[in-house]
């Protein structure tokens, strides 16, 4: 028998971290490694020893003869990653943390004095980068966020009938409380504290920004009512406190998705999941209710290219071919469709919608009945109609025009980073310039994650990205380069107290857990979400705002 990692993957690579045999690839030391959808597993290699699936953070790995229903194909997946490849070389012995270790060595404590590091942000990014000092170093961590809890993308940008990936966050708030750490949340840098501020009271100071803005399509039409950023449709189901609970109107029959990643596929298929399954999630209330009186029938989502060229991953398209009383159908009005899917070779994402109902949609009426999911390829926007609101989109191939009829478009074509008050931004590329993660010109400030290369790379890619900003911070301590704090923490707190009254530590954090999962349980649901600032601020006060079911 043998293990496999199948569709929740999150590419941080800790089970190759454990693997007694080398049996997990690629690899951080391998060229392919953020390359690929997801890790496999060697089933030639594999010693069935479980150390990968109890390291696993989000729970992706499982025994091939134990793979949950729907999730058997990746035994093949795992497979057929090693299909043309030889085995490689068995290790001695567990390899605990070596593939993580930048190519600054490690310091020991009294290579430098104790330290104080600031970490702006907490979602992965940044939470990767304070257990790498922390766990490394004997310095103190300041965390600080402009929301009143953590988690960043993996609260706020996870779908919710995706838990399994949402268990990432469990391995981060092991830090929370961490003996030197220090915490505070709703305080945003450049409004409430200025970045000199905040280096003046740390050694150094790492950004996790991520990249909150979305980009545009560029097509006339795009700023009618009804034109919506997809980001912002999936901070208002997850309950995000700056999204409000009336922000979308699910009152038209079709709704159009342009863009073909793995955020186009999670707003589709959440616009027409069963609203029966998502009460078991933690959802937004607002959401839930909403989407139980949704007029939604059709989904079309529409690709650029080609099927072969789609940016989703290929587990995020087989969870749409098993999504219940929802039918996944290619639109076939190009025929360079079909003919990529025919062609495709092995377990590719054009190759997994053979199979797949291909017709001729007509997408210039009203849908049908039932609820269903159109895969459009060769299909551009290139004008959104309307007059008070979007009526159409039109659509071209390269030759040919058409148009689409719905009430909502949600933009699903990327993210990008905005300026961070007081360090330097590249407007082309929406990050901070850098070198190895040392912001230019500004010794002692850093960036990790997407502010740092752009909004690329999972959950996962976030912990190499870290790694390598991490280690150049420790250079620069080693060699003297930092500039020592000219207060003390206590001094921090006062001044971040005075600036904002609503500061929330670790004790007002877990105060909002706890409430949190109680409000989940008198309602039969993992987690019932505060969605507003006061009522986070109040559960974190031990406050009692109204449960909701």
């Amino acid at each position: 028998m043998t293990y496999a990692i199948t569709q929740t993957c999150c590419n941080d690579a800790t089970c190759v971290a454990v693997c007694p045999v080398n049996c997990i690839h690629p690899t951080p030391q391998e060229r392919a490694f953020g390359s690929t959808e997801m890790l496999y597993v060697d089933p030639r290699s594999c010693i069935d020893c479980g150390a990968c699936a109890d390291a696993c953070p989000v729970d992706a790995i499982f025994p091939v003869d134990g793979l949950p229903e729907g999730q058997r194909e990746y035994a093949a997946i795992n497979a057929a990653y090693y299909a043309d490849r030889e085995p490689g070389p068995a290790s001695p012995g567990p390899n605990f943390h070596h593939w993580d270790a930048p190519s600054f060595e490690r310091s020991l404590p009294s290579d430098f004095g104790p330290i104080r590091v600031a970490v702006v942000g907490t979602g992965p990014a940044g939470m990767y980068a304070a257990e790498d000092v922390l766990l490394h170093t004997n310095a103190e961590v300041t965390l600080v966020d402009r929301l009143p809890v953590t988690g960043g993308l993996v609260r706020y940008g996870v779908a919710p009938d995706h838990p399994s990936t949402r268990k990432v966050g469990d391995t981060f708030a092991r830090f929370h409380t961490h003996p030197r750490v220090r915490m505070h949340l709703g305080v945003e840098i450049g409004k409430d504290i200025t970045a000199a501020e905040l280096a003046a009271h740390h050694d150094a100071v790492i950004y996790a920004v991520g990249a909150s803005a979305d980009r545009r399509i560029g097509i006339p039409g795009e700023e009618l009512p009804g034109s919506i950023p997809a980001a912002s449709f999936v901070a208002w189901y997850n309950a995000h406190p700056e999204s409000a609970p009336d922000a979308f109107e699910l009152s038209s029959p079709r709704v159009v998705v342009a863009g073909n990643g793995n955020v186009a596929l999670d707003v589709a298929r959440i616009l027409v999941t069963d609203p029966a399954a998502l009460a078991g999630t933690d959802i937004a209330d607002h959401a839930l209710a909403a989407l139980r009186a949704s007029k939604v029938r059709e989904v079309v989502v529409l690709g650029r290219r080609g099927p072969e060229h789609a940016a989703y991953s290929t587990s995020e398209l087989l969870a749409l071919k098993r999504l219940p009383g929802v039918e996944l159908v290619v639109d076939d009005h190009d025929p360079r469709t079909g003919a990529a899917i025919d062609g495709a070779a092995g377990g590719g994402r054009a190759a997994v919608l053979r199979g797949v109902r291909r017709e001729r949609t007509d997408q210039a009426g009203e849908p049908g009945p039932g609820r269903r999911i159109v895969l459009r390829f060769h299909a551009a926007p290139v004008r959104v109609l309307g007059d008070r609101g979007v009526r159409a989109v039109r659509v071209s191939d390269g030759r040919d025009e058409s148009e689409i009829h719905a009430g909502t478009l949600l933009r699903a074509v990327g993210y990008r980073g905005v300026p961070v008050a007081g360090l330097p931004f590249d407007e082309a590329t929406g990050t901070v310039p850098h070198e190895h993660g040392r912001v230019t010109g500004m010794p002692g400030t850093y960036v990790v994650g997407w502010i740092k290369r752009g909004p690329s790379g999972g959950i996962g890619a976030n912990r190499a990205c870290a790694a390598e900003t991490v280690g150049t911070l420790l250079s620069d301590a080693v060699a003297g380069r930092l500039t020592a704090p000219r207060a003390s923490p206590k001094e921090f707190r006062r001044l971040a107290r005075s600036r904002n009254r609503q500061v929330i530590d670790a004790k007002g954090l877990a105060a909002i857990e706890r409430a949190e999962l109680a409000r989940g349980r008198a309602g039969g649901r993992p987690r019932v979400r505060f969605g507003t600032v006061p009522e986070l601020v109040a559960a974190a006060r031990g406050g009692r705002p109204r449960a909701s079911g």
